[in-house]
């Protein structure tokens, strides 16, 4: 399992004009064959973070995830605001277990 996960910082009034589009993005990438989690969370106590977090049934789904149309509409929506901040890695989990 490959996970995604991290922070992206943005003006609080860009964060509300992306809205319907990260809306957009997210339903598309969830449908993707091997996301099993795509989810953008604002941050409660600090306006304009956005904390992500995917997880991918293999490294290659989320290249190809990566190179999907959605993606790329998502990138040009990004462009056209100030990114302030993006903090993201990729992390291979070997074994999940529930936890108890």
């Amino acid at each position: 399992m490959i996970i995604v996960a991290g922070t992206q910082r943005l003006h609080a009034a860009d964060l509300e004009r992306l809205r319907g589009k990260a809306n957009a993005t997210i339903a598309a990438t969830r449908a993707e064959p091997g996301c099993l989690v795509y989810s953008f969370a604002e941050d409660l106590t600090e306006p304009g973070l956005v904390r992500i977090y995917e997880e991918w049934e293999s490294r290659d789904d989320l290249v190809r995830h990566g190179k999907s149309d959605h993606i790329a509409a998502w990138r040009a929506a990004l462009s056209e605001v100030e990114v302030l901040g993006r903090d993201l890695k990729i992390i291979e989990v070997a074994k999940s277990e529930p936890l108890a």
